[in-house]
């Protein structure tokens, strides 16, 4: 019996999200046939489908795998010893992917799939919620240690923070000169400043 290497498993099945999710980006998903993503990842479709059944389920696992990734990153910022350095590390990692050339077509296509497919839609709101309560689970590690302001709502700042980093990829997508990757420094200041101990409070 033929064993699987998980490692070589894991790079092709990676490397075939890649190549579909440019071609989902550049020709749109309804006009992207199993064919173009097949030339585009150098495999034949029995190949292709040895990995995922249908496009669908490929668009779907580019987003299945966003989630993964990034529930790792934040499983491992929650054993670190400094929690609002590790914030930041994982905010430092979320703006980097506005780097993907073709980000204001894939983020067109996801705004379409949601609509017409509620599974996706789920899976989105999903990704969401587990981002929120480990921004969440930092915040208040960070509070308990004195690195930030322990009377702010760790939900609405975890909320806030987010919909900063999200505003990043908006912005990106709209104005290819805006570059937020290669100005982490002013989205670390502007985050600090936010959760700040002693920082005023609204008047």
């Amino acid at each position: 019996m033929r064993t699987v290497d998980p490692a070589k498993h894991e790079a092709r099945r990676r490397h075939i999200l890649a190549a579909a999710a440019e071609c989902f980006a550049t020709k749109g998903f309804p006009s992207t046939r199993t064919a173009d993503i097949c030339a585009a990842a150098g495999m034949s479709s029995g190949n292709l489908f040895h990995y995922f059944p249908s496009k669908q389920a490929i668009f779907t696992a580019i987003f299945e795998q966003d989630g993964r990734d990034n529930a790792a990153l934040l499983e491992q910022a929650a054993k670190a010893h400094d929690a609002l350095e590790a914030l930041l590390g994982f905010a430092d990692f979320m703006v980097a992917q506005t780097e993907y050339p073709h980000l204001a077509g894939l983020m067109l296509e996801v705004i379409a799939n949601a609509k017409r497919d509620a599974e996706f839609a789920a899976l989105l709101d999903r990704n969401d919620r587990e981002n929120r309560d480990g921004v969440t689970m930092l915040l208040k590690r960070a509070a308990e240690a004195g690195q930030i302001d322990p009377t702010l709502d760790p939900v609405a700042a975890a909320n806030w923070i987010l919909v900063l980093i999200e505003g990043a990829f908006v912005r990106a997508s709209a104005d290819a000169g805006f570059q937020p990757s290669k100005d982490k420094a002013s989205l670390r200041r502007i985050i600090t400043r936010f959760l700040a101990p002693g920082a005023d409070a609204p008047r």
